[in-house]
């Protein structure tokens, strides 16, 4: 045979023994359930301008003085919008019976809280559930990064499905997206520049409402007298924000309401402040044990972080990122790349995105009587954080959470820091259980309390806080027993002034800050005068 005759033939020889592994390939494909075509999660986020009038979009997810202005701004601009209830531990229920296995708190809260009243809907209400999925939409945030926060929006869908309620439009809008993106098909909901505009609006009056509320209710005289002040502030607020008219005499009306709670600054309380997990450190409910709650009936003042610091984190993040990418020695041609870009136009978009938030956030403070109020500044705290903390990891609140501790200690914000955040959250964990030991061990004098939350720990919870109360109070009393020490003034003639004295009785009087100690703030304040 010829050399073209074995060429041939050993051809034909490798074609049969390529059908031959073929057939076997799928064979075992077969009996491993391989063969069929790879799942794709249906998505419904189909919402149109026309189904704007019969439709409402449920909303949730921050502090209640958030949700409800969120939901104002949504009705100013022509959206039907119920704001659902702080999510509990019955919403937790519904989140681990539906979502999978292994999620963190948040989600199966959130998750939850959605399912929980749609049956109640259905349930009590006896809406259908067509009526439901045609006149209801459920609007959330998402995000990417080293967390389950990426994957909230499947579990959603995960959980309406197996609830009986597939079909449900969940729409998602990107924290880092900006203006430039569309939620639903057919822009029914459209997120520029108005949509922001509100939003934004509504975030800052909810924290300038949230501080001022923890700022008086420790040294509120009548329990309860603040809460009932804060409510009537809710509502000017609100419907300011749902006729589209500036919130300026809203919050100046509420000045007024809040000044009216009788106030004794003389009470020396230890200050708490409240870092960790976005969520975890916002919510006002099961979701985190009703911390700031406990905390204030534990005789604590309560020091929050607001969702303005949370917006100055994210554009710091934007211009931190802009700033490295312009140093590259190649063309930067990724997805969020600055090529076809102005590096130097953007960083002044940022700086002035930056400044309007400062802006506005000091505008509406003076305005409701928030005063001597310093939002942080972004810089410092990545100053502070980076021997600790690669401030380029990004994941939750990254290096902002190491920075605000540093600070607390080097400035005496505080006499207690705790960290709160659900069990398993990689980010905040890798943080507050690793990272901060190292920070504490620096600075022994510092008490912080890594706080995890799994929904059914509260009595040990609790109990945690107050063993480390017990010496923030300590530390308290000493700060408010030097500082008679130090001036010279005695208790009695303190005392006695404050009483005679309409100034510094008043509910927005705020001493100079000196030491963590309000009480011990207000002694050296009239002892230099």
């Amino acid at each position: 045979m010829d050399k073209l005759g074995e060429n041939q033939l050993g051809s034909e020889k490798l074609d049969k023994i390529e059908a031959e592994l073929q057939r076997f390939t799928a064979d075992e494909e077969r009996k491993l359930g391989l063969s069929r075509e790879q799942w794709v999660e249906p998505v419904f986020n189909k919402f149109t301008p026309e189904q704007r009038e019969h439709t409402t979009i449920l909303v949730s997810g921050l502090t209640l003085a958030h949700d409800q202005f969120c939901g104002a701004a949504l009705r100013g601009l022509g959206l039907n919008v119920e704001t659902l209830d702080c999510p509990d531990n019955r919403a937790l229920q519904f989140g681990k019976e539906y979502g999978n296995r292994g999620q963190c708190n948040p989600t199966y809260f959130t998750v939850g809280n959605l399912i929980k009243h749609l049956t109640y809907l259905r349930e009590q209400r006896n809406f259908s559930t067509q009526r439901i999925i045609n006149q209801f939409i459920f609007l959330t945030a998402g995000a990417c990064g080293p967390c389950r926060f990426g994957t909230y929006v499947s579990e959603y869908r995960k959980a309406l499905r197996d609830a009986g309620f597939e079909g449900f439009r969940v729409l998602l809008f990107q924290q880092q997206g900006g203006i430039k993106q569309a939620t639903g098909e057919g822009l029914g909901l459209e997120i520029n520049l108005k949509f922001v505009h509100q939003i934004i609006k509504a975030m800052i009056a909810g924290d300038v409402i949230n501080i001022m509320g923890y700022r008086i209710r420790p040294y509120e005289v009548v329990p309860g007298a603040t809460n009932a002040a804060l409510e009537q502030c809710k509502i000017l607020v609100s419907n300011a924000l749902e006729l589209k008219k500036s919130i300026i005499p809203a919050l100046r009306k509420s000045r007024l309401i809040l000044a009216e709670v009788e106030f004794d600054p003389t009470v020396p309380k230890p200050v708490v402040s409240i870092i960790g997990e976005f969520w975890a450190m916002t919510t006002e409910g099961d979701g985190n044990y009703h911390l700031q709650n406990f905390l204030e009936r534990e005789g604590a003042e309560v020091d929050i972080q607001g969702i303005t610091n949370w917006l100055l984190f994210m554009i710091w993040e934007n211009r931190h990122d802009t700033l490295e990418r312009i140093n590259l020695r190649n063309q930067d041609d990724s997805r969020k790349g600055l090529k076809g870009t102005r590096p130097k136009w953007k960083l002044f978009k940022l700086r002035l995105a930056e400044f309007m938030i400062r802006s506005t956030f000091k505008l509406y403070g003076n305005s409701v009587g928030l005063f001597s109020y310093d939002l942080p500044d972004m810089d410092e705290i990545a100053s502070l954080a980076k021997k600790y903390y690669d401030t380029g990891v990004r994941g939750g609140e990254g290096h902002m959470e190491v920075g605000k501790l540093i600070h607390f200690i080097n400035d005496q914000v505080n006499h207690l820091t705790i960290s709160v955040k659900p069990f398993g959250c990689m980010p905040s964990s890798g943080v507050s259980d690793g990272v901060q030991s190292l920070v504490t061990t620096k600075w022994p004098e510092s008490l912080f309390l890594p706080l995890e939350t799994t929904g059914d720990g509260q009595v040990s919870a609790h109990s945690r806080i107050q063993m480390m109360l017990y010496k923030a109070r300590q530390k308290a009393q000493i700060e408010f027993e030097n500082a008679f020490k130090e001036t010279g003034l005695s208790e009695a003639d303190f005392y006695k002034l404050i009483q005679t004295s309409k100034t510094w009785k008043h509910t927005f009087r705020r001493p100079k800050h000196r030491t963590a100690c309000n009480a011990a703030n207000l002694v050296y304040t009239i002892g230099d005068l």
